[in-house]
């Protein structure tokens, strides 16, 4: 039976001889990322995403951290996919759109944050898996054509928001499959017409470990706490802090966390490159971060 190594351990295996290869930005080489436990994926992924902010964006050694972030956490999807086990037919569809999810999550993820990954990536794991059922269950009849359109539509949205980085405009939909806007409107209302099955339908049984039979509902599965309920007094002592930053650290703190641009993107529209753009950022929310402590 082979021991688990641990995360010192580990690195040294995987560095070998092309830590400082410019095609992995420094990074250790691994070969194999999906095979990696889930401790130690932790722990490198904490490396990745560090060395992942200062690399410019489009490069190799961008895309090699990138992707290697992707192949580490993929047993999240696998996770979060155990939750909807009554569903067992559908379960390549969702593992597929789960990735989505956790790709999403790795792009807006920032060290600076200070939490887990795995505590910041599941509720876009879930989310992009619970939108999939919203987009595949009607609840009323709808013309084949807008049925057939419905999932097109779907499909050009999470392709434009995986490469845009944000959700797609009406128009962007449209140039995408190549149809006027109004078409893609009348696709996007027939959407409506769907919906989930009862909350408190069964969705499970089994027995426990004591033999007795255990029924579970789709609400078990669906139901959650908002966590944005847990930051409304964060918010109250953020507000003055934010009258202390200048017009640009405002601004890259709006287009960042409020319009979820890239890096790259912030740096394109205010003429600056991306590392300065990450270098603003970070002095920034540690600013923010330290005026928040003196208040606590």
């Amino acid at each position: 039976m082979s021991m688990h190594r641990p995360s010192a351990t580990l690195l040294r295996e995987t560095a070998g001889t092309s830590d400082g290869d410019a095609r992995t930005g420094g990074l250790p080489w691994i070969e194999d990322a999906e095979k990696i436990a889930p401790k130690d994926a932790r722990d490198l992924s904490k490396l990745f995403f560090d060395r992942l902010r200062e690399l410019e964006e489009g490069t190799h050694a961008h895309q090699y951290a990138r992707n290697t972030l992707i192949e580490m956490n993929l047993s999240l999807v696998a996770f979060a996919a155990r939750r909807f086990r009554n569903r067992a037919d559908q379960m390549e569809d969702i593992i597929q759109v789960g990735t989505i999810g956790l790709i999403k999550a790795i792009d807006r993820f920032e060290l600076s944050r200070e939490v887990e990954f795995t505590t910041f990536a599941v509720p876009y794991i879930v989310g992009e898996i619970k939108r999939f059922f919203r987009d595949t269950t009607w609840a009323v009849h709808v013309p084949r054509r807008l049925q057939e359109l419905r999932v097109e539509l779907a499909k050009a949205k999470d392709h434009l928001a995986v490469v845009l980085d944000r959700d797609p405009t009406v128009g962007e939909i449209a140039k995408h499959l190549e149809l006027t806007e109004e078409e893609v409107i009348e696709g996007l209302i027939a959407s409506n017409g769907y919906n989930s099955d009862s909350l408190d339908l069964p969705a499970d049984s089994g027995a426990d470990n004591r033999g007795s039979t255990k029924t579970t509902s789709l609400a078990d599965f669906v139901g959650a706490v908002d966590p944005a309920m847990e930051l409304i007094e964060d918010f109250h002592s953020l507000a003055p802090l934010l009258a202390t930053l200048d017009d640009r650290e405002r601004l890259i703190l709006e287009l960042r966390f409020g319009q979820e641009l890239t890096q790259a993107e912030i740096g394109e529209r205010l003429g600056i490159s991306q590392m300065h753009v990450s270098r603003l950022l970070s002095r920034t929310l540690t600013r923010l971060r330290a005026g928040l402590l003196v208040e606590e």
